[in-house]
């Protein structure tokens, strides 16, 4: 006698001790089916119960003594539990059958449903794989910068689909093809349904693929108020943490749909540009006097450079028979000029400026109000507070040097001086 007929005796054994004792057939059947149906569900309890306390708990054991961290990732994201639930499932699959032998409408729909569980399981089988997967790669630091999330998401909707799908064909008795068959007919409803999921799929692959945006990045986005870092790149959302400590959400598909910026580029180079302009009044600037540059010439940045530019512009002078008694004849050097120069030679001379990227001083079209006199370099220190400090301190010092030059910056008028001119007529 082999198993399976040995496990056909121990099922109908009650039925036949019911019925020698006297009791009618059928309600015998019906008892003894109840009976092996508790005693399948204590088995399969049972089962549970030991591969939770052991085989499990083994498992755990030996990821402690592995030196990889993905065995961790693989026990909180369930996956021993869920292989696990197999080896009960194939004893009901082969009990089962034979409990309900003289049913065969239940054993069609159990064999569905078996089916179904067991598609279902694979599915979450693979999502503790995914899970565990980008877990672990997150530890990496090659991977800090990726959307790992939003991959995670994209593989799970097409594992989901692919269930689905035989979950469809087991219900209907359909092939998978005619399945997807049909789905191709009632596309645009799809579509219509999942619009949202859809463009965020689109998005994500594009922003994967293109590159735009990474995990850590720096991005300002005015339409929806972000300013910060960028911490989580999902399938729908992009999580931003801006520089309050707030937090904004941004749908995926808006980084491809509207503009933002992206100051990756700044934080990739190796300086950070400083542009910054000061307005200075148009009716200081002047033609310098022989007066003047001597004043000047004590300025010690600049010193060198009047020497040489005033001996060129004399010469030149010299040999055109310019008229100098009056000043603007010939060339001449102002104090706008000057200033600009003695800006570019304080930046040149300045520790925290970078030498080797763009620095330009030059002055922008007029204004009404001034004369914008525009400052671009680049600050060694990419950090914020410290290239906030780095830009205050070389226009702290520009500022304050403006008067030496004498030139004027350009300041609206106030309620103090409105006054001051006011008491100053009624006196005269």
């Amino acid at each position: 006698m082999n198993l399976e007929e040995g496990l056909v005796d121990l099922i109908c054994f009650f039925e036949e001790f019911f019925i020698a004792h006297g009791m009618n057939a059928v309600f015998a059947q019906y008892l003894n089916l109840l009976i092996n149906l508790v005693v399948l569900t204590l088995i399969v309890l049972g089962i549970n119960y030991l591969i939770k306390h052991f085989i499990i708990e083994t498992f755990k054991l030996f990821t402690n003594k592995t030196k990889t961290t993905f065995d961790d990732f693989l026990i909180k994201s369930n996956f021993p539990r869920y292989v696990g639930r197999f080896i009960p499932l194939l004893v009901i699959y082969k009990i089962f059958p034979l409990i309900f032998a003289e049913f065969s409408q239940v054993l069609d729909i159990f064999y569905k449903l078996v089916d179904i569980y067991i598609i279902i399981l694979i599915v979450w089988i693979c999502r503790s794989m995914l899970r565990s997967t980008r877990n672990y790669l997150k530890t990496r630091e090659e991977f800090n910068d990726k959307p790992l999330e939003s991959f995670s998401q994209i593989i799970m909707i097409f594992i989901w689909i692919i269930g689905l799908m035989f979950i469809f064909s087991e219900l209907t008795d359909k092939s998978v093809v005619g399945f997807a068959i049909s789905l191709g007919a009632a596309s645009a409803v799809i579509l219509l349904i999942f619009k949202d999921t859809i463009l965020g799929l689109v998005a994500s692959i594009q922003v994967s693929v293109n590159d735009i945006v990474r995990i850590g990045d720096w991005i300002t986005f005015e339409t929806y108020g972000a300013d910060g870092t960028v911490t989580e790149i999902n399938l729908a959302t992009v999580r931003v943490q801006n520089w309050d400590n707030t937090y904004t959400t941004i749908p995926t598909y808006s980084l491809i749909s509207d503009s933002f910026q992206n100051w990756r580029g700044m934080q990739e180079s190796p300086g950070r540009r400083i542009k910054r302009s000061v307005m200075i009044k148009q009716n200081s600037v002047k033609f310098l006097t022989h007066e003047d540059l001597e004043k000047f010439k004590k300025i010690k940045l600049i010193a060198p450079y009047l020497e040489n530019r005033q001996a060129e512009i004399d010469k030149f002078n010299e040999s055109n028979n310019v008229d100098k008694t009056l000043l603007i004849n010939g060339r001449n050097q102002t104090n706008l000029g000057v200033f600009r120069k003695y800006a570019d030679s304080y930046l040149r001379e300045h520790s925290a400026v970078h030498k080797e990227m763009y620095l330009i001083v030059r002055h922008l079209a007029p204004t009404p109000n001034g004369i914008p006199l525009e400052i671009l370099c680049f600050s060694k220190d990419k950090r914020w507070e410290n290239y906030e400090y780095i830009s205050a301190d070389i226009f702290d010092h520009l500022i304050a040097a403006i008067p030496y030059f004498d030139l004027k910056l350009f300041e609206a008028p106030s309620g103090d001086d409105l006054r001051d001119f006011l008491a100053n007529r009624s006196e005269s």
